[in-house]
């Protein structure tokens, strides 16, 4: 018998977002939408170049340029890892260790560290209500936000929003008084789209259409920060529009009952033998690490 297509979404009603928020954003993340917080999430941390303080910081470290493939690996990794297991002991406090053993080798100052949070909350929120074959629900929105207001927490970081409103008025405000060019920036930025040109579907097209089509979904402040010119009217019209077609499509097809975790995914290549959340990252984070708590 064919699943209906509100079966996580009953699911999801039955439970409480200040609770079991970690299992509600698992639904989103692995079975409702897991193309879309992909994207989303990967814009996400995209935008994040345009802040001159980030992006200079992360091609000061040259991983990005130099290990792009393996750096993008790493922090889908780390981040499923969390989101799966939890913060308490085992694989998920192993992955959280690390993540804060790279942040602490570094000087990110909390005003950053709270943008990017606010980045991962509010960018899937608003992919969704534009691509998605459905807007997030309340309490799906309300789990997201306290998802990430605790692993903030576990981050270190400190004056989280507790509301999706604030995050978002955080993000906005932020990004109109940081965005600016950088050549930092630009250099991070020039990596990720190189690498992105060799997944799928961009794979296939020219170089110059596979960027075109990612700047079409990138809004104008944040292409002038980045050094990129605006896409026209037309071309953004047309990208959209295919990604609405998609989500309408997506709408009448049955729930994704088996989870599609990014692990699985072949995207990831870097790790044919496996991989443990102990050794995911940069050599000189683990061995800073040693000294610093976790």
């Amino acid at each position: 018998m064919r699943a209906r297509r509100d079966h996580f979404s009953r699911e999801i009603a039955r439970l409480d977002p200040a609770v079991d928020y970690r299992r509600i954003y698992t639904i989103m993340y692995a079975h409702e939408f897991p193309w879309d917080m992909n994207q989303s999430l990967s814009l996400a941390l995209y935008r994040t170049y345009a802040v001159p303080s980030i992006g200079n910081l992360l091609a000061g470290t040259a991983e990005l340029q130099e290990r792009t493939q393996k750096r993008y690996e790493d922090t889908g990794l780390i981040l499923e890892t969390m989101l799966l297991h939890g913060f308490g002991p085992g694989e998920g406090r192993t992955a959280l260790r690390r993540m804060n053993q790279m942040h602490n080798s570094y000087e990110i100052s909390n005003d950053d560290m709270q943008y990017v949070l606010a980045a991962f909350v509010v960018v899937p929120v608003r992919w969704l209500a534009r691509y998605g074959w459905r807007p997030l629900t309340v309490a799906e929105q309300q789990a997201s936000v306290s998802y990430y207001v605790d692993l903030g927490r576990h981050m270190g970081i400190t004056n989280i929003p507790q509301k999706f409103d604030d995050f978002a008025r955080l993000l906005d405000e932020y990004e109109r008084k940081n965005f600016a060019p950088s050549s930092g920036g630009r250099a991070v930025s020039e990596a990720t789209l190189k690498l992105m040109e060799s997944f799928p579907l961009h794979s296939f097209l020219p170089a110059p259409l596979s960027r075109h089509l990612v700047f079409c979904l990138l809004e104008d402040h944040l292409l002038d920060a980045s050094g990129y010119r605006r896409p026209s009217r037309a071309a953004r019209f047309v990208v959209r529009l295919a990604l609405r077609a998609r989500s309408a499509y997506l709408r009448h097809r049955p729930p994704r009952l088996s989870p599609a975790y990014f692990r699985d995914s072949p995207l990831v290549r870097s790790y044919p033998g496996g991989w443990s959340a102990a050794a995911l990252g940069t050599e000189d984070s683990r061995a800073a690490g040693k000294s610093r708590p976790g």
